[in-house]
């Protein structure tokens, strides 16, 4: 089959085509588990927590600084677990989790997971490196 190299439509179509075959489904290659919340007397325990972390591409004490300070109380990490001190619900820990993602994570301009925090003299940056985009962050 020959190509006309000045028609956009036949060579999209052909580098479609050329696609391999795990690139060509549009489902999301980014995932991040649930959070696994138990509450125990007055203790919340997150026993999935590193997995979120890992899974977010993400410094497990960074997001556990950003969730105490979201929540307001104090935690350990022992593990791959977080303990927290006080009760709180999973629905209110998943949501600190998204909260997460969409400040630190995420790219603002282009929505792609693949970013990293940079720091540039004082200032700390969420650097994309799929678009090359650096978006100025809040540092905790």
């Amino acid at each position: 089959m020959e190509y006309d190299y000045y028609d956009y439509e036949k060579l999209l179509e052909k580098a479609y085509e050329e696609l391999p075959e795990n690139v060509k489904h549009h489902g999301s290659r980014f995932e991040v588990p649930p959070a696994s919340v138990t509450i125990e007397g007055n203790k919340t325990i997150i026993d999935n927590f590193v997995d979120i972390a890992e899974a977010m591409n993400r410094d497990p004490q960074h997001l556990l600084k950003f969730i105490l300070k979201e929540v307001a109380t104090a935690g350990t990490l022992e593990g791959r677990r977080v303990i927290l001190q006080g009760r709180f619900t999973p629905y209110l820990i998943g949501n600190k989790f998204k909260k997460y993602l969409k400040d630190y994570v995420i790219c603002p301009v282009c929505g792609a997971p693949d970013t990293k925090i940079t720091k540039k003299g004082r200032f700390h940056y969420l650097k994309c490196e799929a678009c090359g985009a650096e978006t100025p962050i809040a540092h905790l």
